[in-house]
């Protein structure tokens, strides 16, 4: 098994990386098999928070609304990164975010990740649910399900526990791979999109839950477009 590496976890608004938004990331980085150094940031995703996310991370719409946005975090994150792997219980959902981010912003992201869900599901099959809280109860970690940090660290610790019963069976599977996920860059949404929003916002007295100034082209495009389904031009 690897011992250096970093342990990611996101809470994020939604589940598709080319809608939603990271409210919250989680890393640890391990050097020689012990923790060096952390990463714990709530960021501002400049939109509303469904009840539903708030109700699973307990993270409240203030706390992200006081937060820095994803341009200001980024660039601190892929220095904490460094070229080191990541290591993430279903690894490829948050590489999906934090590429997107990373293209946005014009910064190449390209990374290697193992994945402690494809472990457990290979070598566990006979366990009811794979999920990190599942886990993480099976074999007694302590666990703050559903925060960043305490996700990163019980992924952290539920790879060595695998690895200690299961890695001379099959190496490979606690080894880096190349992460894929294809992205494309989004532009901003122009003057013109943001100020019809804003008419549109006017003349049907809608009150959005999201930041304007923050969203892209192709977002002010989808809104735009439900507005004038729902109410007519």
């Amino acid at each position: 098994m690897i011992d250096t590496y970093v342990s990611i976890d996101l809470e994020t608004s939604g589940l598709q990386p080319k809608t939603d938004r990271i409210i919250e990331i989680g890393a640890v980085k391990v050097r020689r098999g012990e923790p060096e150094d952390v990463f714990q940031t709530l960021v501002n995703p400049g939109r509303q928070l469904e009840e539903r996310v708030i109700e699973l991370t307990h993270i409240r719409q203030e706390e992200v609304d006081g937060a820095p946005y994803m341009e200001e975090v980024l660039p601190k994150l892929l220095y904490f990164l460094e070229d080191l792997p990541l290591l993430g219980h279903r690894v490829l959902f948050d590489y999906s975010f934090l590429k997107k981010a990373a293209v946005n912003a014009g910064h190449a992201f390209e990374k290697q990740g193992i994945d402690t869900l494809r472990i457990a599901r290979r070598f566990l099959p006979e366990l009811e649910h794979h999920s990190l809280e599942y886990l993480c109860t099976y074999y007694q970690i302590p666990h703050q399900a559903h925060r960043a940090y305490e996700d990163a660290r019980a992924t952290s610790r539920l790879y060595h526990i695998l690895a200690e019963q299961f890695y001379e069976q099959e190496a490979q599977l606690f080894q880096p791979r190349e992460l894929h996920y294809a992205v494309k860059k989004d532009s901003p949404a122009s003057q013109r999109q943001k100020q019809r929003l804003y008419e549109l916002m006017q003349k049907h007295k809608i009150v959005i839950n999201f930041d304007i100034d923050t969203i892209t082209r192709s977002e002010a495009s989808r809104y735009t477009d439900k507005i004038l389904a729902k109410y007519g031009r």
